[in-house]
Order: C-alpha cells, then structure tokens, then sequence
C-alpha cells in the first residue's frame, strides 16, 4: 500500500450518480503521453496547482469516515492502482465504512488501464474486495499497447496485450457494473482501425468516448496538440458512429 496518495475530497463526475471522493494512487505502468497526471506517474509531488493533496493512506480513510454521511462511494484512480500490492487490503477497508442509515458496505470505484489481470483476478475473488464499479481505459488497439509502455513503441516483450484482453474478459464476466472509456486523440494517433480492434473487447455497458484536451501532458509536446472544439468534436463523433456500426450502440460521445 502506498504512504501516500492524491485526494480530491468531493467530486460530482467521477462514480455515476453520485457525490465520491477520489484517491489518485502514484505510479503507471505504462507511459501514455497525453497523460494529464504527470506528477503522479513520474513519482514527482504535484505542483502547488494541482487541486489534490498527498495525504497518508490513514488520512484518506479518515476523510471517508468523517464524511460517509454526504459521500456515495469512493474512487481509486492513478496514476494506476492496480500496480500496488495494497490494494485488497484498502478496497477491504473502504469498504467496511458503513454509512449512518445503513449497514451496506460503502461503495468503491475502480479506474484502471486494466494491464494488471493478476491484481484483477485476486481483488474479484473476495467478496470484500471486489469494487462496486469499475472504469476501464481502452486507449488504442491492443496490439499498439508495446508503444505506450515504458520501454517505448520498440518494446517486442510487455505482454500489455494480451493482459489488456485478459482484463477485459474479466470484467466482461465479473458481474460488476463498467464502463469503457476512450480518447479521441488528436494527429490520427486514434483511428477507426483502433476501434475496430477494441470493439470485441467490450459488451454492452457504456463506452464513452471524449475528445483530447492539453494540459500538464506527460510529454509537454501534447499540450499544443489540442484540436478546435470542432475538429475535436467531429474526431469523437467520427469514433463513436464507427463503434456503433459494430453493434456498440451504446457507444456515445462525452
């Protein structure tokens, strides 16, 4: 589990249909470069800027007790979560937080790039450790995964691949309300190629596709890469009429 982690205490966008806290846990496996949390994957503190707060793990907890009257759940973002060994043990603990007009365990959220099927595996197979919700990124075809991993697009052995895949069938078959979620990538680095060869990783849960924006970008050469709102909404538009044409119709833009 990691000391600390980035909180953002009230959120309205992150868990559907409801009022979370966010905890952003440090460190990624992967090295997309239009990731807007640099700080967090690079291990850097975040700058005075940034809205979240490292506080210690115990903190977090604390906020969630303190505040488990007015809070809907949780959400476990990164950064990526599903790289630390710790997390059973806090998706247990979260989850023992019972809200003052019930007994139900306090709902929690995954967001994760869902290279990590082992983490997945162990944290389904536990009652108490299985989330109430999970996000999943699809970010582009599988077989383009080896060119976001830290060894960059010449890497022949991350396997990211087949865990994405992995992971997908998982929560495809877990029972656990998803969502998948993409962006439209400025410079055609997204295509309807790369939809094509998502689409089979998904069912019929939401899959909501949004368009780029610049800002605090991992490599800051994306941050001037962001398109016109029309380029970019007729990007997303362009992405989502392709996955509806292969029976995602529940594929839409956000």
């Amino acid at each position: 589990m990691p000391v600390k982690v980035a909180l953002r205490k009230t959120s309205f966008v992150d868990y559907p249909g409801c009022i979370s806290s966010v905890l952003f846990f440090p460190a990624c496996n992967l090295r997309c470069p239009w990731c807007h949390n640099r700080e967090l994957v690079l291990g850097e503190d975040p700058d005075s800027k940034r809205a979240e707060d490292l506080v210690e793990i115990e903190e977090a907890l604390a906020h969630l007790r303190k505040r488990r009257s007015v809070l809907g759940g949780a959400v476990l973002s990164g950064g990526e979560p599903c790289v630390w060994e710790g997390l059973p043990e806090l998706i247990g603990e979260i989850r023992k937080i019972a809200r003052p007009d019930d007994d139900a365990a306090f709902p929690v959220k995954l967001d994760t790039n869902g290279t990590n099927p082992a983490m997945l595996e162990k944290l389904l197979a536990r009652e108490e450790t299985k989330p109430d919700y999970i996000a999943l990124d699809l970010k582009i075809a599988p077989r383009r995964y080896a060119e976001l991993s830290a060894g960059g697009k010449n890497s022949t052995s991350s396997g990211l691949a087949e865990a994405l895949i992995k992971s997908a069938k998982l929560i495809r078959e877990s029972g656990i309300t998803h969502e998948y979620r993409t962006l439209a990538l400025p410079g055609a680095f997204i295509t309807e190629k790369d939809i094509e060869e998502l689409a089979p990783l998904t069912d019929d849960s939401p899959w909501y596709i949004r368009a780029f924006r610049g800002g605090n970008c991992l490599d800051p050469a994306w941050n001037g890469m962001e398109e016109t709102e029309a380029v970019a909404k007729a990007l997303s538009e362009s992405l989502v009429k392709k996955a509806q044409e292969l029976g995602k119709t529940n594929c839409r833009y956000y």
